[in-house]
């Protein structure tokens, strides 16, 4: 169930952040062109809003925590900014990121330890 989880929310923040980093790269800046966009991806919206929904949903059913679930859907959010940026920008992650990245960690480990 942990599995689902995580796998609902990963699928669902990377379809939301694809969207914007799609955008951000290849929609034309105009208020309608962008307008005309969000239109045809609002479906996505709505599915990765689900599975965003669900797999907090099941993550807080698992550990019997929302506040903690939460925080892992920011980490994982987080995760699939830098995936995306490499993959839509070829930004590489510096240093600073990773520290950034093993400081999240560390505090998922001590909120979870109690």
């Amino acid at each position: 169930m942990i599995f689902l989880a995580i796998t609902l929310m990963l699928a669902g923040l990377f379809v939301i952040n694809a969207i914007y980093a799609y955008h951000t790269k290849h929609v034309d800046a105009h208020f309608l062109s962008t307008l005309w966009y969000y239109v045809k991806v609002s479906p996505f919206f709505l599915s990765a809003s689900l599975m965003i929904g669900y797999g907090v949903k099941f993550l807080t059913k698992i550990v019997d925590h929302l506040t903690f679930s939460l925080i892992v859907s920011k980490g994982l959010e987080i995760l699939v900014s830098v995936a995306i940026g490499y993959i839509f920008l070829k930004e590489v992650p510096s240093w600073r990121t990773i520290l950034g990245i093993t400081i999240i960690i560390t505090g998922f480990w001590i909120v979870k330890g109690k």
